[in-house]
Formats: C-alpha cells, structure tokens, sequence
C-alpha cells in the first residue's frame, strides 16, 4: 500500500525572505540531500514551505517528532521500504531528522537510490543531525544553517531606516520570528520560547538528566557576556562540577545554537593572552530574558556587553549566510590593552571596537608593532549597519 505522510501544500503570505532562500532554491535537485539545521523556532519550517509552494513538486512532509513517522523511518532499512514512504513524491522534508536513529545510513541509502529526487532533512540541533550525516554522506550533501531573523532580513523586508529604529528592541527582545511577529508581547513570547525549546535538544542528549546545573550554567554566561571566561572559575561558582563537564557542556549548547565561542588571537606575542575565549549568545533576546532584564539600555549597566553580543552575532549570521569565511577573534593583553573584534581574511587581519556612543579609540601600539592590520573600524549605535551588510 503506499503510504504518504502529512503531505502540506501552505500558501505562505507576507513571509519575511530568509537570506538563504534563493541559493537553497538553486541548489534543488542537483543528486544531493539538503541538511538544515538552526534552533527550534527561528524559522525552518516557514521557510520549507515557502520552498514548496514555488516549488510546484509533489512533496511529503515527514515530521520525526511525530511518534508513527519516526517508527516507520528507523523501521525502513531497505530501498523498496523507503520509496513506499515517499509514494510518488519528488521533493521529501524529514523536519527534525536528527530523533531518526542512523539518520545518515538512511539518508545515503535514499539518495543512492532515487539521486533523481530532492530529500531536504532539517533538524533543531547540528550535534545529531551533522554527527550522524557527514560520514555517510560525504560528498552527497549540501549543508546550511538557519539563524533567528538577522538585521539584513529585516531591512530588506521593511527599511534600513526602520530597522535602525528597532535597534534597542532587537537587542532587548532578540531576532526570533515569533518575537518579532508579536510586538507588544515580546516579553511573553520570549519566556515561551526559553522555557519550551532552549533546553528540549540539551537535556536529552548524551544522558544529560541535572538540568539544574545546564540552567545554572547558561546564567553564569549570560552574566558574563564579553567577559572572558574560565571553565575552573565557572565549576567553582557552579558547584559540584568539574571544569571538564563544563566545557563539554559549553560545547553541546554551542551545537544546539544557544551560544557560541569568539577566542583569543595569539601569534605568541609577549602578554598577550593566549588562551582566552569570550561565549556568546546567538539571540541577546534569548540571553535577556534568562537573566530576566529587559529594563531599556538607558537603565543597564550591561548596554555596552549586550550590543557587543548584539554586534557579533548578527556578524555571525551575516558572514555565514553569506559565505564569508573569515576567522573570529578578540584581542588582549594582560595590562589590558584590547581590540573587541577581529576578522582573519585571507591573511588579513580586520579590528572593529563596539561602543554604543559615537567616538572614536586608537589600536593599541603593541598590536600595530607585531600585526599587519589591514582595516580597523569604529562601530556604534549610529553607524553599525554597514558592518552587518
């Protein structure tokens, strides 16, 4: 009998475009699977369906959160059984791939055996999806990420002008479609968001089970946000942790897209720091509402950390999406001498300083001395949109 699953033909209206749409488009049907991957509610699903309604492909949608889909998929262990899920389908979505057990296996073994139809696999955390599919499926891939909405996105859907105007509200409520579609709720919405999703991924991975100390250990970043950090001092102030379960633990949120790590840059000059690391976080709406502050910047002792992060992850979203595979770093010495922001391009190194008032900060001589500095901007409150184009 054939068996087609959850087949959903949405007419999307007034979407907001995501930055990715147009290349992910062109890279439809060309003999590999498509792997998306992005937190929960930043957009994944919107955005499929938008695929396939311009698609005009007869499509399925198997949802493997949805108990009988996942059975069927991880019971499916030859090609007959896989193509009498798919029917007559050409273009598949597997949305939250990554509960499938052996997901790669079978994602190799669809694309071997039908390359002629398009099979996209989402999933809400890169450490299953990506773990289980980069070796089964080498060379058969095509890979993006998907952010919550970034400033570039927003200014196409509306203005630049409009977009700047919003500056404090996206770095107080964050980029997340929901957010951004409910003004006047942010607040609401955010809450929903953090307690539901952030920690779903999290705590089912790897036997984790002291969810105490995961929420203990996101407040301590959120507090340190542009700080440097130390995994010994982050045990101690946790408490009956080691600094090893720390950093293991830091590097399953960076994978499920909570955080995300800037290091020091050191070419072994002398005081500089070596080893230090700065931890983000990919929405600073997400980042306020744990540390549950969204008072205006006017009232914060925290504005210029909170804009730093605000400045750094759009970057982030920015150079993905656009393939600018530059290196991240911040720069320091141990008499405090620093740069807050440096890209590596092509052996050419880029400084930004972040303050949220207009001004103006020289590089520090000891950088200048021992660097070739190839650019060095300032970027504040007035002028930061041209660093996120």
């Amino acid at each position: 009998m054939k068996l087609i699953l959850n087949i959903r033909y949405i007419c999307i209206v007034n979407a907001i475009k995501r930055n990715i749409f147009d290349t992910l488009e062109s890279s439809l049907f060309k003999g590999k699977v498509i792997l998306i991957t992005g937190a929960r509610q930043v957009g994944k699903t919107t955005l499929l369906r938008r695929l396939l309604v311009a698609s005009k492909e007869k499509s399925i949608w198997l949802n493997a959160d949805e108990g009988d889909i996942k059975t069927i998929l991880e019971t499916a262990t030859t090609s007959t059984q896989l193509k009498s899920i798919f029917g007559d389908a050409t273009l598949i979505v597997i949305d939250e791939a990554q509960q499938i057990e052996n997901i790669g296996l079978k994602l190799k073994l669809a694309i071997d055996s039908f390359p002629e139809l398009q099979i996209i696999a989402t999933g809400s955390s890169s450490f299953d999806l990506l773990q289980q599919s980069n070796e089964p499926l080498t060379g058969r891939k095509i890979e993006f990420k998907l952010f919550p909405l970034s400033f570039e996105e927003m200014a196409s859907h509306q203005s630049v002008l409009i977009e700047k105007r919003n500056l404090e509200t996206r770095i107080i409520y964050g980029s997340y479609p929901e957010v951004v579609n409910n003004p006047g709720n942010e607040k609401q919405v955010l809450q929903e968001i953090v307690n539901s999703y952030l920690y779903q991924d999290i705590l089912r991975y790897d036997g984790i089970s002291k969810s105490s100390v995961i929420e203990k250990l996101v407040l301590a970043l959120a507090l340190q946000v542009g700080s440097e950090v130390s995994y010994n001092e982050l045990a101690r102030s946790i408490g009956n942790i080691s600094s090893a379960t720390v950093e293991k633990y830091i590097d399953i949120l960076e994978k499920a897209f909570v955080v995300f790590k800037l290091n020091a840059l050191s070419r072994n000059v002398r005081n500089e720091i070596k080893k230090g690391k700065k931890i983000y976080f990919y929405d600073t709406g997400v980042r306020n509402s744990i540390i549950n502050d969204f008072n205006p910047l006017t009232l914060r002792n925290d504005k210029g950390a909170v804009f730093e992060n605000y400045l750094i992850s759009e970057r982030v979203k920015r150079n993905n999406y656009k393939k600018h595979f530059a290196r991240s770093y911040f720069w320091r010495t141990f008499d405090q001498a620093e740069v807050d922001y440096i890209e590596e391009f092509e052996s050419a190194l880029h400084t930004y300083e972040f303050k949220w008032k207009a001004g103006r900060k020289k590089i520090p001589k000891s950088l200048q001395d021992n660097y070739e500095i190839a650019s060095s901007e300032y970027i504040d409150s007035t002028n930061y949109d041209e660093f996120l184009k």
